[in-house]
């Protein structure tokens, strides 16, 4: 590009903004335009200041990341959004990959990476990190679809599961998200339906054969 790549991050924590704006503006190459905290945030902000490149967290209270690469994709189907997560898992980068998101790397990736994914997503190209790449095609490979029997949840469902999955209760999940407890509790109900289960012990035994987390 012949000017500067525009960037906008998206994560709930201030600090982890302040660490990836000082890494990215080590690049003269890049410019951090706008940050956010929220995903209804970043919908808002996008349409304002049309970045080159948004780096969009997925675990966020509200709309969440995911929700959120929809919404911004749905106005600009030319929106490119890297996903950057705390997760690995490949299940994640899957919905992330379905939602709209152009590139997915984690945030134990070396600091380099989060700049070279920036610039190819700039340009035009995608951007897997290699280690989720490589088992996201060992998966295709074999026939394997971590994420089959969870593609019927909504990304806010998708949210709620992983979370119930992990041990937290209803009550827990709503302060996490900052959700209503009755709508946790609905949405705890309607993830049961979809999925086929009765106990959060069986949400938590599927999330962990699907690769979701590790036990």
């Amino acid at each position: 590009m012949s000017r500067k790549i525009t960037v906008m991050l998206v994560d709930d924590h201030a600090v982890v903004r302040a660490g990836y704006r000082l890494l990215l503006g080590q690049s003269p190459l890049i410019d951090v335009v706008r940050e956010a905290e929220r995903g209804e945030e970043a919908c808002q902000h996008y349409a304002d200041c049309q970045p080159d490149v948004v780096v969009m967290d997925l675990s966020m209270p509200g709309i969440g990341g995911l929700a959120a690469i929809r919404r911004i994709r749905a106005r600009d189907p030319e929106a490119r959004i890297l996903a950057f997560s705390i997760h690995d898992e490949t299940v994640y980068a899957e919905r992330a990959l379905e939602a709209g998101a152009v590139g997915y790397i984690s945030k134990s990736c070396a600091p380099e990476i989060l700049v070279e994914a920036v610039r190819t997503v700039a340009c035009g190209g995608h951007y897997i990190e290699h280690d989720i790449a490589r088992r996201l095609a060992a998966q295709k490979a074999t026939g394997l679809d971590a994420a089959a029997q969870l593609q019927s949840l909504s990304a806010r469902e998708f949210d709620v599961f992983c979370l119930l999955a992990r041990g937290r209760t209803p009550r827990e999940v709503a302060d996490e998200l900052r959700l209503s407890y009755k709508t946790a509790a609905n949405y705890s109900t309607q993830i049961k339906s979809k999925l086929g289960v009765n106990t959060t012990a069986e949400m938590a035994r599927l999330a962990f054969q699907q690769g979701i987390f590790k036990a």
